[in-house]
Parts: C-alpha cells; sequence; structure tokens
C-alpha cells in the first residue's frame, strides 16, 4: 500500500520555470507529480492585491496568489486522473482547513470526466476531522471525527490535505487508515512546508513547496480566523498577538 513518499527517495532535480513569476521552480521527485519549490523569500508586496481590510494590518505578504492556486489544482486534479485510470478513487477531505482545496479538486476531476468516456464510477468523496493544531503549532495528537472508516475496505482512498507541516497528522492517519484494510492510501497536500522539525512524511501529490511560515487564508486558519482569504498570506507578528484566541 502507498503510503506517501519519504525524503530519501526524493530526487535532487530542480529544473527552473520562468512563468512561475521568478518565485518558484519545479521540484522533480519520484512522487506521482511535481512540486512547484517556493523560495524562502518568494512573497508578493500585500498592497497589490484585492485584501479584506480588516485583514490587512495583520499580514505580511501575500505568497501564493489565488490565480495560481487555481492553476495549479487544477494540473494536480490532471496528474490525479491519470494515476488512477480505470479506478475509483475515494477522496477523504480533512476538514476543516481542506474544504477550499478539496472544492476546487473535486470541481475540476468533475469538469475533467465530464466529456471523457468511462465505464466506471471515477471518483466518490467523504468527509473527516483531524486536528492537531494549537494556535500556530501542531502538537502531535491527533483527534479523529467523521467517517465511518470501514467502509473503505478494499477501496483507494486519496486523503486530501491543506498543508503538511511537522507531518505528524498525516504519519498518524494513514496507518490508521491501513488498519480498515484498503486498497490503497495516498495523500494530495496543497502545501507542504519544509520545517525543521518535519517527521519526513511527504505527500503523493503537492501542489506547493513553501517556506517554514505561518501560513493563513485558502480555508488555511489561525484560530479559526482567515479561512475567508481568497489569497495564501504569511500573518505578521500583530495579527498572531490580535487573533491568540478565536472571536
Amino acid at each position: 500500500m502507498a503510503v506517501g513518499r519519504t525524503r530519501a527517495s526524493q530526487l535532487k532535480i530542480e529544473v527552473s520555470v520562468a512563468n512561475l513569476f521568478s518565485v518558484g521552480i519545479w521540484q522533480a521527485t519520484s512522487n506521482l507529480t511535481r512540486v512547484i519549490y517556493l523560495e524562502d523569500d518568494a512573497t508578493y508586496d500585500k498592497s497589490q492585491f484585492l485584501v479584506p481590510h480588516h485583514y490587512l494590518d495583520s499580514i505580511e505578504s501575500v505568497l501564493i496568489p489565488h490565480g495560481l492556486i487555481e492553476e495549479r489544482i487544477e494540473k494536480l486534479a490532471q496528474d490525479i486522473r491519470y494515476a488512477y485510470e480505470g479506478k475509483t478513487v475515494h477522496l477523504l477531505c480533512v476538514l476543516k482547513g481542506g474544504s477550499a482545496f478539496f472544492n476546487a479538486l473535486v470541481e475540476k476531476l468533475r469538469l475533467f470526466h465530464k466529456y471523457n468516456k468511462c465505464d466506471y464510477v471515477p471518483f466518490t468523496f467523504d468527509f473527516i476531522k483531524v486536528k492537531s493544531y494549537v494556535g500556530t503549532k501542531s502538537t502531535g495528537n491527533v483527534q479523529i471525527s467523521g467517517a465511518d472508516l470501514s467502509k473503505f475496505k478494499e477501496k483507494n482512498l486519496l486523503l486530501v490535505e491543506d498543508i503538511i507541516d511537522t507531518g505528524k497528522t498525516m504519519a498518524k492517519l494513514v496507518p490508521l487508515l491501513n488498519e480498515y484494510e484498503p486498497e490503497s492510501v495516498r495523500v494530495a497536500s496543497l502545501l507542504e512546508k519544509r520545517n525543521p522539525e518535519s517527521c519526513g512524511f511527504q505527500a503523493d501529490f503537492v501542489g506547493f513547496s513553501i517556506p517554514d511560515k505561518f501560513v493563513i487564508g485558502y480555508c488555511l486558519d489561525y484560530n479559526e480566523i482567515f479561512r475567508d482569504l481568497d489569497h495564501i498570506c504569511v500573518i505578521n507578528d500583530a495579527g498572531i498577538v490580535k487573533y491568540a484566541s478565536s472571536l
């Protein structure tokens, strides 16, 4: 069963891509997709984007604009479609943070299959809630609720997550799912953070490799705030203090 790739297996090949605004590079890997690598200083001036006024003083910069997020998800959807050609994939959305990525991914997959003939159901989906964060830190203690996991026996599961930070959440969740004897378990994550405290877990499908910064927006939150931001942004110290407790 596939349970995500390890950093030891990652190929050390990087190819420059000029049309990524010179802030990122494609990183070829041994997994099922190539990763867009955003350099540590790859940010945009927040004044150049439409950001809700009430969030402006809490945002340091824009890391990934909304349009680039959507384009990248479309390519990930194509990669997933090819990886599961001829098979039904059961998408398992990790709430709440993964919901924006999940919804966009499902819509792209739906459009791909709408105009292609196949004699099988290409995908189904379900939801699971996994909690591991308090404030800006991952606790490593995973709390799981939601779907009846026993129904995934002999199914091809694809966990859809917003971000792989320390990797501890997925490192615990994937073995738990394997106890229910699925055909396979893979992970799709919009973001993968270069966190020095990472346990080494990496997803099978990854949108962006990002610097070790606390990011918000596109359903990524800080104490349940900022989920409604269109762009993925970096929170500043003032924002961390201002929203130290949820509203």
